[in-house]
């Protein structure tokens, strides 16, 4: 009950609100189920833990959610954006959702060398980027978009708010 008032006071564009609940449902440990799997398909050195990646999805549930990250190289990354998306590149992340709620079951494929290289460019800490990119796939799971520019908005603040309470900066702010 606390992880879904903190939502509807999210969508409700709330953050006194909605951190209010983010702190109730950590001292009451009133927090949905989230059942992970992390696949590792990239060989890059600098990859996030699975405890990393466990710590950022938790922190984007709403809802009981089952859910597997994969972490694939461009190759990978390109051809399957290029057969659900007919975009020949590959992307930082794409998201599967394959059920909705009250109990969410999705896939969401990062792309490390493309994470790594948006990291470099926009003068950001690796880990942060991933943290930030692992929230919005988690976000899309909820059925969050960006594609209307109203719809955008309300994803980005709750980004936001989660990527800070993760203890990260703000991702969409430019440095």
């Amino acid at each position: 009950m606390c992880a879904t008032l903190m939502w509807i006071a999210l969508r409700n564009q709330n953050r006194a609100y909605a951190l209010y609940y983010v702190t109730l449902c950590v001292k009451t440990h009133i927090m949905p189920k989230l059942s992970l799997s992390i696949q590792y398909a990239a060989t890059q050195a600098d990859l996030p833990t699975r405890s990393q990646f466990r710590k950022w999805a938790q922190a984007s549930v709403r809802v009981d959610t089952e859910a597997t990250i994969r972490i694939v190289d461009e190759a990978e990354g390109r051809a399957l954006n290029k057969a659900y998306r007919a975009k020949d590149y590959a992307t930082n992340v794409l998201t599967f959702p394959l059920t909705e709620e009250p109990h969410l079951m999705g896939d969401i494929i990062i792309c490390a060398p493309v994470v790594a290289a948006e990291a470099i460019a926009q003068n950001k800490p690796l880990l942060a980027h991933y943290a930030h990119l692992t929230v919005h796939g988690m976000l899309h799971l909820h059925g969050y978009d960006h594609e209307i520019e109203a719809q955008a908005e309300l994803m980005e603040s709750l980004e936001t708010a989660i990527v800070c309470k993760l203890g990260y900066a703000d991702p969409y702010l430019i440095t």
